[in-house]
């Protein structure tokens, strides 16, 4: 009994042990977590191409890998970061021309309380949106440097895994302490979770920012390509999604003298634009990844404050990786538990 005591003992101090150092690092790395989930979205949505370029086409790992990560750039990564600097160097154009566009907003709010008697923006308001607008832009630039940083190094874990893929997959299998059948279902569930989420998601912003920029352009809406931008990367927000630019532009037109053209873009916007949405979100995610509305909204709202934008991809994966080890406990000990009774009854 002493010696059984003394082993568990052992087995609690290495489990502690364990425990204290993965705190540790997890720490000190924390900054490198949104690096390490893009190289793991990118892993799990390029992993079958390397397996046929390496093991099918016989090509050399790394060559293969090499390919595979400037592919990704260019097809991915370069349209995306030429739509943030266009947002940004806007952005960085109304910050440093404010005085015009505070003029703008104020004979905006002007017309609008005469037209309707609304007040949305009061001195004290329009005085917050200056001091908001005027550390704007140097947050905005260490963003953008933040988010090389991470470009850089998740290409740097990207090309280790995909270059070592069987091998790292061998060794999760091996050390998860779960049984063969869990860890493959765990690993099924990311794989799915992953593609609906970096596919479904990027697709459903596009398509919305697509028939939110038409409705722009026949209504008249000015820069209707900017605005169609801006209504893709909104529609990636939880809850609130596109009408976060389609109401304000719509409110802007009518209170600028053309009536039936606002209410008509606020009409569009409701019915058509935020229809897409609908119809695309849900029933395309689910039938991918068989994903719950509710676990898409919290889980965006989740991933973004822990990770920022990568989180659109994690967020969800959290919820349904929780979900899915409440599974797996049941299958692993709870089914056991209960299988017991049934077996002494057999017994007796």
């Amino acid at each position: 009994m002493g010696l059984i005591q003394n082993e568990h003992l052992k087995q609690v101090g290495f489990i502690i042990l364990i425990l204290l150092l993965g705190i540790l690092l997890f720490t000190e790395l924390s900054p490198f977590i949104p690096a390490l989930l893009g190289a793991v979205t990118f892993y799990v949505l390029c992993r079958n191409v390397m397996f046929r370029l390496v093991e099918k086409w016989r090509w050399p790992g790394p060559l293969a890998a090499t390919l595979i990560m400037l592919l990704s750039f260019l097809i991915i990564l370069l349209p995306f970061g030429l739509l943030i600097n266009m947002l940004a160097s806007k952005a960085a154009y109304a910050i440093n021309h404010y005085t015009d566009l505070a003029d703008g907003v104020k004979q905006l709010n002007g017309r609008l309380q005469q037209s309707s008697g609304l007040n949305l923006l009061s001195p004290e308001r329009l005085q917050q949106l200056q001091s908001k607008l005027t550390v704007m832009l140097p947050n905005l630039l260490g963003a953008t440097l933040s988010s090389l940083t991470s470009i850089v190094i998740m290409y740097f874990i990207l090309y280790f895994m995909l270059t070592c893929g069987r091998a790292m997959e061998a060794a999760l299998y091996e050390y998860i302490p779960l049984r063969e059948e869990n860890v493959v279902r765990m690993g099924k569930e990311v794989h799915t979770m992953v593609i609906a989420n970096a596919v479904v998601i990027p697709l459903i912003a596009i398509l919305q920012g697509a028939v939110a920029g038409l409705g722009y352009w026949l209504l008249g809406v000015p820069q209707p390509v900017f605005w169609a931008v801006v209504t893709a990367f909104a529609s990636l927000l939880p809850v609130i999604g596109a009408a976060a630019v389609y109401v304000p532009i719509g409110i802007w037109v009518v209170a600028s003298g053309q009536t039936w053209h606002g209410m008509g873009l606020l009409l569009y916007g409701f019915l058509v634009v935020g229809t897409v949405d609908n119809i695309f979100r849900f029933v395309l995610a689910k039938r991918i990844g068989d994903v719950h509305p509710l676990i898409t909204i919290f889980g965006v709202i989740i991933g973004l404050n822990l990770f920022g934008f990568i989180g659109i991809v994690f967020g969800p994966l959290l919820i349904s990786m929780f979900i899915l080890l409440l599974k797996i406990y049941g299958n692993e000990y709870a089914v056991k538990r209960r299988g017991r009774p049934e077996e002494q009854v057999v017994k007796q």
